[in-house]
């Protein structure tokens, strides 16, 4: 069996990082961790070829190469997810397709002439599939009936069918699932709120194989929740740390995490020692009332404030994400979390509008009380995408708001004292890494980065300014500092995108759309 394994296009996103990626000669930030977990839990006698169409497309000799056709995606995939189920489909070509997508919503799928759906988890799954393609069967859905699999039996993912040198980080995983329950998220929809972990050594074989496959890069570990698991976490990092020294820190790790993770010092101490350098915390909004709502309790348990110092002192790099749009939130939302971005100095502050994900809390909720304005439709999580439900304020209050203030979070004099904050009072780590001499893309990056920050724009003095300063105050961290003002030339290039398109959409409503809202409960019970 000849299987293509096809990854869609994703859309120019927060996380693309086109502008900065192109200055390192990379072309994708993460690879798909999916296919090629997909590929080694398939029979190893077929052959594989992974195209991943975010680094180049597939051609027609791959095409005629093939028996079967794979697809696994997103839902910012959508559109090109369709076009390939099309595309093999006018081949002649047997498609088979999976992902979190299409377990959420697969009559997309259906409809769109795939003949095999892999649903759910795929130890469970694809072994189904596969030993229906040995039976003859030219078409099955297969379902794991609410069971979740065991992830300490699953194969290290197929690295070996990525081009290495396109992306700028590695992905792995240690966890799947949970522990918490905010209502806007399909996690726990689609991996259950009990995390399973792999064993410390199944994932010391996943690095150990990027070693020897020359990886010396960054590696991201794609947990929804890194630390849902405390006790198994501290177990695995424990085993890691001196596989890390051994080896001289080949690779830096980034994750995302529950900003409980900042109660916890001796796991802040733990990633330290496991060279593990940056943090993606769902802070979602500095309101309480909101976080309440939506069942984010969690985060209303210390002061956030206090809790993103800690965990930037300790020595990560901390990113957010932050959501407008609640309901029963007042005006002056984004102002209150540009205003929170600053006092805590967070470089990257993911900011986005509420979207209503099908099966979740949320979706359902919003169902019942009839405010879902296309139901459907699925909804697209993306920046540049207008809330998909009828609030509690105006579409259009909050979409101008939502511009303005994506706007301000990324003009260049703003995101770079951030950067600078951010780096200056973050305690560097405390092992060496092994030297590596730059490569020639790298001194042209920095050339590039000296030149446009530093001499081309008004940022200017702020630039040089607050590069000496980090060198003379912490220049252990000079390196990661200046990868994070090479980021601004992604978003000085993606805050135009998001205001253009937000305001195009917004110009397709009609007067009584934009003024549409929905009276909150608690607005009701005042009255």
């Amino acid at each position: 069996m000849k299987a293509l394994l096809l990854y869609p296009l994703f859309p120019k996103s927060f996380w693309s990082f086109d502008k900065a990626l192109e200055l390192i000669g990379r072309k994708v930030s993460l690879p798909p961790l999916s296919l090629t977990t997909v590929a080694a839990l398939l029979p190893q006698t077929w052959e594989f070829r992974l195209v991943d169409r975010n680094v180049c497309y597939e051609t027609e000799a791959d095409w005629a190469w093939a028996d079967l056709v794979i697809i696994s995606g997103m839902i910012v995939q959508k559109p090109d997810m369709i076009d390939l189920i099309r595309a093999a489909k006018y081949r002649g070509k047997r498609v088979a397709v999976g992902g979190p997508y299409v377990t959420s919503v697969p009559d997309m799928a259906l409809e769109a002439g795939a003949d095999f759906l892999i649903l759910d988890e795929g130890e469970i799954t694809l072994p189904m599939f596969a030993a229906a393609i040995e039976q003859g069967k030219t078409s099955g859905i297969f379902r794991a009936n609410g069971d979740k699999p065991d992830v300490t039996v699953t194969p290290v993912p197929r690295f070996d069918l990525l081009d290495l040198s396109a992306y700028s980080d590695m992905s792995v995983q240690f966890s799947r699932g949970c522990p918490f329950q905010c209502e806007f998220c399909d996690i726990i929809v689609l991996y259950g709120r009990k995390p399973r972990t792999k064993t410390p050594e199944q994932l010391l074989k996943e690095l150990q194989t990027l070693y020897d496959l020359g990886w010396r890069r960054s590696i991201f570990v794609v947990d929804d929740n890194f630390i849902g698991n405390k006790r198994n976490v501290k177990r695995m990092l424990k085993v890691l740390a001196p596989w890390m020294q051994e080896r001289g820190y080949p690779f830096s790790f980034s994750t995302e995490a529950s900003v409980d993770l900042a109660q916890d010092q001796e796991l802040l101490d733990l990633m330290i020692a496991a060279n593990f350098s940056a943090v993606f915390l769902g802070i979602e909004t500095p309101d309480t009332d909101s976080l309440e709502l939506t069942q984010k309790f969690q985060n209303t348990r210390r002061s956030l404030i206090e809790s993103v110092k800690t965990i930037n002192q300790s020595g990560l790099r901390v990113m957010a994400g932050f959501i407008i749009g609640f309901d029963g939130e007042k005006p002056g939302a984004g102002d209150r979390i540009i205003d929170f971005v600053e006092a805590t100095a967070i470089p990257q502050a993911l900011f986005s509008m509420l979207q209503a994900l099908p099966n979740t809390a949320l979706w359902e909720r919003l169902e019942k009380e009839g405010r879902l304005l296309n139901p459907d439709e699925e909804a697209n999580i993306h920046q540049t995408t207008l809330i998909n439900f009828q609030p509690t304020r105006p579409i259009e209050e909050i979409a101008q708001e939502y511009v303005r203030c994506f706007w301000d979070l990324y003009e260049p004099s703003h995101y770079l004292a951030r950067v600078y904050r951010h780096f200056l009072n973050m305690r560097p780590k405390p092992h060496r890494k092994k030297f590596i001499m730059p490569a020639w893309v790298e001194f042209r990056a920095l050339f590039t980065i000296c030149w446009r920050q530093g001499i081309k724009r008004d940022t200017r003095w702020q630039f040089w300014r607050q590069l000496v300063s980090i060198m003379r105050q912490n220049p252990k961290v000079f390196q990661h500092y200046l990868v994070n003002c090479a980021h601004l030339e992604h978003f000085m290039d993606y805050r135009q995108i998001v205001r253009d398109e937000i305001n195009a959409q917004l110009a397709t409503l009609g007067p009584s759309d934009r003024q549409l809202t929905h009276r909150h409960p608690l607005e009701s019970k005042t009255a």
